[in-house]
């Protein structure tokens, strides 16, 4: 049985990431002629050639596409993905309605990066529950399941299309803003996405493990893994250590395990999406190496 616990909070947090989404769309990129990638930049040109409003198309191509990917999407993903659809069509609406315009006093460079910043901090939020807002994410998830293109390729490849396409209202100067802001977006939704902060995986080849182990877990309160290993040429048997660690700890870590353990580990640090589990998600008594060092 499904959890139900967490569906009103998620839903609200997809009717306000929507609202910040549409409301970047209608002041920043209707407003400073920005386009968009997506079922939404198709929404842009409709509107811009036979003046449809953004708030009806969007809901109009998302119906056929929520009903042909239904299956594919699995009960909560699917009413997740109706509820981010309607959603955005009505504050697209209100929007709309409401007269209001952001002073960037003509500067497209300042425009394209808060068109960027709402989009990204609107579709981060809507992201972070499970949602979407339909469109391009439906078609991709159709074209993986009957083509077996992968979703990011499949969506990389209907972007370029879309902004292509753009070009019969925009000219070049406003594509190259749009690109920007599609960047800023990009990394914004990244950072909202990954819990707002980055880790790194840590791999540690030496025969001083135990002891390494040991005082990383002593120092840092970090939990450590051993991996079995085995030396290619000389068949002897090894035990890796795998760590996860902020990035502050990382030169922490490299300087204990060269100066005082090993000085010819064999150290290989690799980024993480995401860290769940005690010491990111879980409290955990705050230590710093460097306070440990002095007492």
């Amino acid at each position: 049985m499904e959890d139900k616990r967490h569906y009103p909070t998620d839903i609200l947090i997809m009717v306000i990431g929507t609202a910040i989404y549409a409301f970047g769309l209608v002041y920043l990129n209707i407003a400073n002629h920005l386009a968009e990638g997506g079922l939404t930049g198709i929404t842009l040109i409709l509107r811009a050639v036979f003046h449809i409003n953004p708030a009806y198309s969007s809901l109009i191509l998302n119906i056929p596409l929520i009903l042909l990917g239904g299956k594919i999407l699995g009960k909560r993903s699917f009413w997740y993905t109706v509820t981010g659809t309607v959603s955005l069509s009505i504050f697209l609406w209100i929007w709309q309605k409401i007269p209001l315009e952001l002073n960037v006093e003509h500067d497209m460079l300042i425009a394209s990066l808060l068109a960027g910043l709402a989009a990204g901090v609107g579709s981060g939020l809507v992201y972070r529950v499970g949602g979407t807002t339909g469109g391009a994410d439906i078609v991709a998830r159709i074209v993986e399941k009957h083509i077996g293109m992968g979703m990011g390729r499949s969506l990389f490849i209907f972007d370029i299309f879309v902004l292509t396409s753009s070009l019969i209202y925009i000219d070049i100067q406003h594509m190259m803003y749009t690109l920007i802001a599609s960047f800023v977006f990009s990394r914004v939704v990244e950072g909202i996405t990954s819990g707002g902060y980055t880790v790194r995986g840590m791999l540690i080849i030496s025969q001083e493990s135990e002891k390494i182990a040991e005082e990383v877990m002593k120092l840092l309160d970090r939990g450590v893994t051993f991996l079995d290993g085995e030396g290619a040429f000389s068949g002897e048997e090894k035990k890796i250590i795998y760590i996860v660690l902020s990035p502050r700890e990382i030169m922490e870590v490299k300087r204990m395990i060269l100066e005082e353990f090993d000085d010819r580990a064999f150290i290989s640090v690799i980024n993480v999406h995401e860290a769940i589990g005690e010491g990111f998600t879980y409290e955990r008594r705050k230590k710093s190496l460097l306070n440990l060092k002095k007492s």
